[in-house]
């Protein structure tokens, strides 16, 4: 491993994963509401798919990157259409009065939600390959060993930033009565659907 690639990446990951938007909204709610682990594995779905675009970028997978670029459109038709339906799935739902167990359906269905919304961002291709060059972590002239390091890297950094985000999220639970809750589940289905609605504005099919 090359470790000079892997600090870069860990700080690009961090970095791309810590700005709030919608999968950062989930992540802050599902830690409200339905505990740590189910906050974390929602943050770790948004990381798996970093590390993709990052490997993608990294491994300089051009025409995998120009395809998604090229079906951008209809590719964020979808997750506009899967945020909305979200948003209104959490703007509708009602607080528990204790966190959800932690069980392999429910964290499978958080992981797997925030895995597609994130990949279908293609644009993230761009802002990987963007930063990379920025902080001059080309790889011309180097092995596959480096490569494997910024993705590795990639997806440390990312994870640490949803390990702080649900970690303090959750320690917030036990301060919030069951009306504050339910203005969680209000306010954080109203930001999703505005997201859900600017992505699918700005769709051109």
């Amino acid at each position: 491993m090359d470790i000079n690639f892997f600090l870069r990446s860990l700080l690009i990951g961090f970095s791309i994963a810590a700005p709030v938007g919608p999968i950062g909204v989930l992540c802050i709610r599902r830690s409200l509401t339905e505990g740590r682990w189910t906050g974390l594995v929602t943050g770790l779905g948004a990381a798996t798919a970093d590390a993709f675009y990052g490997s993608i970028a990294a491994f300089g997978l051009t025409l995998v990157s120009s395809f998604l670029i090229g079906q951008a459109s209809w590719i964020r038709l979808v997750g506009g259409l899967f945020l909305a339906y979200l948003g209104v799935k959490t703007l509708l739902s009602k607080p528990a009065e204790r966190p959800a167990q932690a069980g392999g359906m429910n964290l499978a269905g958080a992981y797997s939600s925030t895995l597609l919304l994130t990949l279908t961002n293609p644009m993230t291709i761009l802002s990987f390959a963007a930063i990379f060059a920025g902080l001059g972590a080309g790889l011309s002239g180097h092995g596959y060993g480096s490569a494997v390091s910024i993705v590795l890297g990639v997806f440390a950094g990312s994870s640490c930033w949803w390990l702080l985000l649900s970690t303090g999220a959750s320690l917030l639970r036990s301060r919030l009565t069951p009306d504050i809750l339910l203005w969680v589940n209000r306010a954080s289905g109203l930001i999703i659907l505005v997201f859900a609605i600017v992505i699918l504005a700005g769709i051109k099919l």
